[in-house]
């Protein structure tokens, strides 16, 4: 581990920016570079991808969601060439959740080796609606740092959190889908868990050019979109969410917003502030009075 993060307080941006300046200062980054700001493609990515075949359940694995980030892209061609389903998600989510990448039949290896990379994710890419009723099998996520208990921090969006929760509301995903991400092996860091909220999404195995990591991970991953983090503003940038919040409302759950929770909020603890000085004021009166009644009572008569 090449950044202190034990000895002192650091948060999620410290640790993305001592990850990103490190990849650079050491040149293991790797196109498309200066990485900051971006799931970081490394030298030996190719290799660290190869590795999913170790796996003992990836050749059993049909339905596979692989996000399109460039270190990705080993495993993107790999589920292509093992005539797997490779289902990668929409660019910001602005037309869905993901697509399905079609080759064109009788695809040569050249073929199939642009489909897998972010332009032909485009070219060849079909939309998977909310009633496709498709289950995953394995997710592969990019990541800016992960710890080997499988905690980690993505580059600060929230696409792979909010993905994940989105599939949970569909219904594509259950509980044991393994999730696994593709790193660098020093992007392998030790990551604090206060910093991880019930949002984050945990992974089970880390793939590195040198090692296979089993995390044993036994926090809970996202049970579900958590409505009151989600904004209007987001809402109307992502419209799936629109649709999902309205299913999830007709099945009767909370969906309550943001701004809707936290003005909520705020009204109750107003409300239980003012209820406490009225206790408050209520026993110190009450206290007063028999304070009051005792005085007088032990009150000497004249003689």
């Amino acid at each position: 581990m090449f950044c202190d993060t034990q000895n002192r307080s650091i948060s999620k941006q410290e640790i993305r920016e001592k990850i990103w300046d490190y990849m650079e200062a050491q040149n293991i980054a790797d196109f498309p570079r200066p990485v900051h700001h971006r799931i970081p493609n490394f030298k030996g990515s190719y290799e660290a991808c190869q590795n999913i075949r170790e796996l003992d359940a990836y050749s059993r694995m049909q339905e596979v969601k692989v996000d399109p980030d460039k270190p990705l892209e080993g495993v993107r061609l790999m589920v292509l060439q093992g005539r797997k389903t490779l289902l990668v998600p929409t660019p910001r989510l602005r037309t869905g959740l993901f697509n399905k990448i079609v080759p064109p039949p009788g695809a040569t290896k050249e073929i199939l080796r642009r489909c897998a990379t972010s332009q032909g994710v485009k070219n060849y890419s079909v939309p998977i609606g909310l009633d496709s009723r498709i289950i995953v099998d394995l997710i592969v996520v990019g990541s800016v740092a992960v710890s080997e208990k499988g905690w980690r921090i993505g580059k600060g969006e929230g696409y792979a959190d909010m993905e994940y929760a989105m599939m949970v509301s569909m219904g594509a995903v259950r509980e044991k889908t393994p999730v696994v991400t593709i790193v660098h092996d020093c992007q392998v860091v030790d990551v604090p868990e206060e910093l991880l909220g019930d949002h984050d999404l945990t992974v089970d195995y880390i793939l590195t050019p040198t090692r296979v990591i089993v995390t044993g991970c036994t926090r809970p991953k996202p049970q579900g979109i958590i409505w009151s983090m989600i904004s209007e503003e987001m809402m109307g940038r992502i419209p799936i969410l629109k649709n999902l919040h309205f299913r999830e409302k007709q099945a009767g759950k909370d969906v309550t917003l943001q701004k809707e929770y936290l003005e909520h909020s705020k009204t109750s603890n107003k409300q239980a502030v003012l209820w406490k000085s009225d206790q408050i004021a209520s026993t110190t009166l009450s206290e007063h009075n028999s304070s009051h009644h005792f005085s007088k009572k032990l009150k000497p008569q004249n003689m």
